[in-house]
C-alpha cells in the first residue's frame, strides 16, 4: 500500500506505517503553507499513486474520490471527519478512520485552567499590577481581586463524549460535582448526574459545551436555556460556536445576568465585527481557538490512527472503535453519528 500523509505526523509514526505497509509519502500541509485544495490533492494522489490517504485539513470531496477511485482507506486526524464526503466514501466501501479524543487532554486542561483564571481574577489583577496601579496599601489587591475556588462547584457538561469525560475526570479531583446532558451516553461514573438540558442550565454553577455541529445541535443553546443560568454561573464554550445562539449569549453577558463566559470558538475565524461584540465584553475571557492546540495532540492522533490501520489491515479486525462510517460493515449508507462524537 502507498500511503500519502498530509497531516502532521511524527517520524516514529511514519516509520511504523512504513514497516507495516511498505511505502509512506509525507507531504505535510504545514510545509505546503496551507491545506491542499481539491485540485492539488487530486494531483498529489495521482502523482504518488497512493491508495491510502491520511489528512487533517484537506477537503476530500466527491471530486477527489471520483478522480482517485483506487483509494482503499481515508484517515482523518480530527475529532470528526467533517472535511470528507463520508457518504460517498461509505457507498464506495472505503473505511474512514478518525481520531476522537486526540485533543481531549489539551481541551480538558484549557477548560480547567481557564476556569481558575476567571474565578481567581488572574487577568484583571495582572493587568492592574502591570499598569502600576498598586500605589498604596499592602492589602489593596487582596481586597480588590479576591476570587472563588473551583472546588465544590456543580459543573454541567452539554455533550458527554471523550473531551467532556476527560474534563470531568480532572474536575472531580478538586472536587467538583459533575452533571451532564447527552442522549447517547451514560457516564461510567455512578456519581455523575444525567439531567435534562433545562435542569442542567438551571442547576449548574458552570455550564461547559462539548458538542459537534449537526442538524440536531446547531443553535441548540438558545435564549430560553441561557436565561435559566444562575447569576453567579459561568458559561464555557470550547467546542463549536454554531451550537450557541450568538445574540442571546451577548445579551445575557451585556446585562450581567451571569458572572461571565470563557469562549474559545467564534462564528468566523478570524473574527468578524459581530464576534468582537462578544470578545470585548468585560466579563468574557476570550481565547483564539487554542483549547486543542498542544504539540502533544499531534502525537496523540498518530497513535490513534496507526492503531486503527494496524487493527483493520494487519490484524483483519474490523471492530475498530475509530472507524467513523461503521455503516460499511452492515452495507448501510446512512450516517447515524450523534452528540457524543466530539
Amino acid at each position: 500500500m502507498n500511503i500519502l500523509i498530509t497531516a502532521p505526523y511524527n517520524e516514529q509514526g511514519r516509520e511504523q506505517l512504513k514497516a507495516q505497509f511498505g511505502n509512506v509519502i509525507y507531504r505535510c500541509w504545514k510545509d505546503h503553507g496551507q491545506a491542499y485544495n481539491e485540485q492539488e490533492l487530486i494531483e498529489l494522489l495521482q502523482e504518488t499513486e497512493a491508495d491510502g490517504l491520511i489528512v487533517e485539513l484537506d477537503q476530500v470531496t466527491a471530486r477527489v474520490l471520483n478522480e482517485v477511485p483506487a483509494l482503499q482507506c481515508i484517515g482523518v486526524c480530527r475529532g470528526t471527519p467533517s472535511n470528507v464526503d463520508v457518504q460517498l466514501a461509505t457507498e464506495r466501501g472505503i473505511p474512514v478512520f478518525y481520531t476522537p479524543a486526540r485533543n481531549a487532554q489539551a481541551v480538558a486542561e484549557m477548560v480547567v485552567g481557564s476556569l481558575i483564571t476567571l474565578l481567581r481574577n488572574v487577568i484583571p489583577s495582572s493587568q492592574w499590577l502591570e499598569a502600576g496601579e498598586w500605589t498604596s496599601g499592602s492589602l489593596t489587591a487582596y481586597l480588590k481581586f479576591k476570587g472563588n475556588e473551583l472546588a465544590g462547584k456543580k459543573v454541567g457538561m452539554v455533550g458527554f463524549g471523550a473531551v467532556a469525560q476527560r474534563t470531568a475526570g480532572i474536575l472531580r479531583s478538586f472536587p467538583c460535582d459533575i452533571q451532564y446532558y447527552d442522549p447517547y451516553v451514560t457516564s461510567p461514573d455512578a456519581r455523575d448526574r444525567k439531567l435534562s438540558l433545562e435542569q442542567l442550565f438551571a442547576e449548574s454553577d458552570i455550564v461547559s459545551i462539548h458538542l459537534p455541529v449537526t442538524a440536531e445541535t446547531k443553535g441548540l443553546i438558545d435564549e430560553q436555556l441561557l436565561s435559566r443560568m444562575k447569576p453567579e454561573s459561568i458559561f464555557v464554550n470550547t467546542a463549536r460556536s454554531a451550537v450557541v445562539q450568538h445574540d442571546a449569549l451577548v445579551r445575557l453577558l451585556e446585562q450581567k445576568k451571569i458572572r461571565g463566559a470563557i469562549i474559545d470558538v467564534f462564528d468566523q475565524e478570524p473574527p468578524l465585527p459581530q464576534d468582537y461584540e462578544l470578545i470585548r465584553l468585560s466579563n468574557v475571557l476570550a481565547i483564539p481557538h487554542l483549547a486543542g492546540a498542544s504539540h502533544e495532540v499531534e502525537d496523540h492522533h498518530v497513535q490513534i490512527m496507526n492503531r486503527a490501520l494496524k487493527q483493520w489491515f494487519i490484524e483483519g479486525d474490523h471492530s475498530v472503535s475509530t472507524l467513523y462510517n461503521k455503516a460499511i460493515l452492515e452495507g448501510k449508507t446512512n450516517d447515524t453519528t450523534g452528540i457524543s462524537r466530539l
